[in-house]
């Protein structure tokens, strides 16, 4: 049977994709793409552009076969399809590597952008798309001497397979130790829905009682419920040790040494191409300039929402204190605060929970999509997925499929945690003059339905939802047809969190509640009393939820910009050090959320998490003009439509900001609509 990865047909065959397929498919790709590539290049005149087709078709056939790869590794994870990944990451790096540093492919690249005649007939996507090329060609090292290109390739090889390392680690540590419980009397507090998915996590197990494991589904909630502070204790130091040198699985899978020889590569790899440090390297690429205009950002940010966040804690602690409290812990503040919450404002995620069924949240998100940008979505039954959970989605304008997107909602043993959006596939022109149409990953880790409810979300969960498809459409709206800047590709990191942190504000706007509520038993939509409570309860805790998030964001930036070779960095005082200028309560000592952040240290942003605050002042600037004009305004739709989404990454995202809001980015609206300003 011929290997499934190198059928190039429209869409993956999960079904019959096996560990042993991925290599040999791997191999033989890279072997072919050499080849191919290098033939072009020697028939080549200077100056010409037919090159451009075929490395983009070289791309899409290695981008086609390792997306079903990479995805199976986050969400149906093996032993053997791990052993198998582990083994083309070295080889998949090496011919990054390769191209990078491959003198005759630069030399094609600069020579076409040089010859004005060709390079200004060609189309301004492609032209964006060479420039980027060059920029990166330099930040891989082509300029660099033969030695020096070498141990850059030996830095790359490293670097990929520790981040991968990390990852696995906090997988496993995720799910290597969870919590039997068989008297009912402990779980006081937790309500009933999230009880019955002990039990069914429990039965799973071939346990009797209840079974609370890691994933947020089952944590947040007993954080966040149970009135035992033994046993929230017992969870908060499971979660915030996993994968460190501390708590019950102490040393098992620790990732201390990994954080450590990353940020030393890094840094190493950053003075190889002329920078200071790993944190402007990682700026290249981004819209911000410079390490300190994202520090004096941040500090701006934590400036004016510290005494609000100072605030939101007093008032905690005093309320807990009136509850008998004699000391606020760290693993006492989610519960205290959803009490508080409740006291303020008389509603919690679990009373919301009900109105707010997946497939009816679902739907209304397809509702709202359509109203604002015209779209339709069509669900395709009879495709072939990894898991029966998944479902299968057409994008329609004016009847005609643009795009397709694979729907993948709930946890579930060896699925990776948290939620994302990937390529399957991108935009872009056949040989054949036909168009390739993109196709997505969504996926997050909600609780899925027992025999007695379906799948019912918090509303946090349903911003999340929201949050995962406002990247979608990014990747599946785009009418570029250069696949480098076509969809995500080819955006600025720091500016890529914007139209998904842009949709999410469809969540809490009364006119949209009704199109994604529905109670699962009556069809209520969510009623009026509650939606108030919901939107009064919007900023509950604001400043303390903007200050966690910018505890984060300095912590990545100080790493990678205060690196130095010459002294040896304890990642602890660092993050302490921040800690004791931004952090508004005190965690335990034993807390080591660092070995658990998979977003620098084995995603892509490593001295980038500033990108989400960054992004969100643009998110929430660009929504202001649909607050100035309506909100289903269609029009104004239209407009972010045509300047942003369809855009993709072939213009620079200021230039796309500026066109759709006719001026510069404010940070007004961000302060306003997290309450740190009226």
């Amino acid at each position: 049977m011929s290997n499934p990865l190198l059928q190039n047909s429209q869409l993956p065959k999960f079904s019959v994709i096996k560990p042993e397929h991925v290599e040999p498919a791997l191999d033989s790709l890279l072997a072919e793409n050499r080849k191919v590539i290098a033939d072009v290049l020697d028939n080549t005149a200077a100056g010409c552009s037919d090159f451009l087709a075929e490395l983009e078709e070289r791309d899409d056939l290695l981008g086609k076969m390792w997306s079903p790869v990479s995805h199976l590794n986050g969400v149906k994870n093996s032993d053997e399809l791990r052993a198998a990944y582990n083994a083309c990451l070295p080889k998949l790096t090496a011919y990054s590597t390769e191209m990078g540093q491959n003198k005759q492919l630069y030399n094609a690249y600069k020579t076409l952008s040089e010859n004005t005649e060709v390079f200004l007939q060609l189309a301004a996507p492609e032209q964006k798309a060479i420039d980027n090329a060059l920029r990166d060609f330099k930040l891989s090292g082509i300029a660099l001497p033969e030695a020096e290109q070498q141990r850059y390739g030996e830095i790359q090889q490293r670097l990929a397979q520790l981040s991968t390392d990390f990852s696995n680690n906090v997988l496993d540590a995720t799910h290597g130790w969870y919590k039997h419980i068989e008297d009912e009397a402990l779980l006081s507090g937790v309500p009933e829905a999230i009880l019955q998915s002990y039990q069914q996590a429990a039965a799973s197990k071939d346990e009797t009682g209840y079974v609370i494991t890691l994933d947020i589904p089952a944590y947040l909630p007993l954080m966040q419920y149970c009135d035992n502070a033994e046993l929230r204790r017992e969870m908060y130091t499971a979660f915030n040790t996993r994968a460190s040198d501390q708590g019950p699985t102490v040393g098992q899978w620790d990732n201390s040494e990994l954080m450590t020889e990353i940020l030393a590569l890094r840094h190493e790899l950053a003075q190889l191409l002329g920078f200071n440090n790993y944190a402007e390297c990682s700026l290249a690429t981004k819209m911000a300039e410079t390490p300190e205009q994202v520090l004096t950002f941040l500090m701006g940010l934590a400036e004016k929402s510290l005494p609000v966040a100072r605030n939101d804690y007093a008032e905690l602690e005093a309320f807990a204190k009136s509850l008998g409290a004699v000391k606020l812990e760290a693993w006492d503040v989610p519960y205290y605060s959803e009490k508080l919450r409740l006291e303020k404002y008389a509603v919690s995620q679990e009373e919301l929970k009900p109105y707010f069924p997946a497939d009816t949240v679902i739907s209304g998100m397809f509702d709202i999509v359509g109203r604002l940008f015209g779209v339709e979505f069509k669900q395709d039954t009879d495709i072939d997925t990894w898991h029966p959970d998944v479902k299968f989605f057409q994008v329609l304008l004016a009847g005609k499929p643009i795009a397709s997107f694979y729907l993948d909602i709930f946890a579930r043993e060896h699925k990776r945690g948290g939620a994302w959006m990937a390529s399957c596939q991108s935009r872009r022109t056949l040989f054949n003059g036909q168009q390739q149409l993109p196709v997505a990953y969504l996926t997050c880790n909600f609780t899925p339905p027992t025999e007695q409810l379906p799948s019912l979300l918090t509303h946090n969960e349903v911003t999340t939802l929201f949050h995962e498809f406002g990247h979608g459409l990014h990747h599946m709206l785009t009418e570029i047809d250069c696949a480098a800047v076509a969809g995500i590709h080819g955006v600025a990191w720091d500016a890529v969190e914007l139209p998904s942190q842009f949709l999410e504000n469809w969540c809490w706007e009364k006119s949209a509640i009704p199109l994604i509520s529905a109670h699962y038993e009556t069809g209520e939509v969510l009623p009026d009393d509650l939606l108030e409570k919901m939107l009064a309860a919007k900023n509950f805790q604001s400043g303390m939820l903007m200050m966690r998030q910018l505890e984060f964001a300095l912590f990545d930036l100080l790493l990678h910009k205060d690196y130095s070779s010459e002294r040896s960095l304890d990642i602890q005082k660092v993050l302490d050090g921040v800690r004791e200028k931004v952090a508004v309560y005190p965690v335990p000592e034993f807390n080591r959320f660092q070995h658990g952040f998979s977003h620098i240290f084995a995603g892509g942003y490593a001295a980038g998490y500033y990108s989400y605050k960054w992004a969100e002042v643009l998110s929430a600037d660009a929504f202001s003009r649909f607050e100035e004009e309506g909100v289903f305004n269609t029009e104004t739709g239209q407009s972010f439509l045509k300047e942003i989404l369809q855009q993709g990454g072939s213009k620079d995202a200021s230039e796309l900001f500026a066109n759709f809001r006719g001026r510069e980015p404010s940070i007004d609206a961000l302060l306003r609509h997290s309450g740190i300003v009226r």
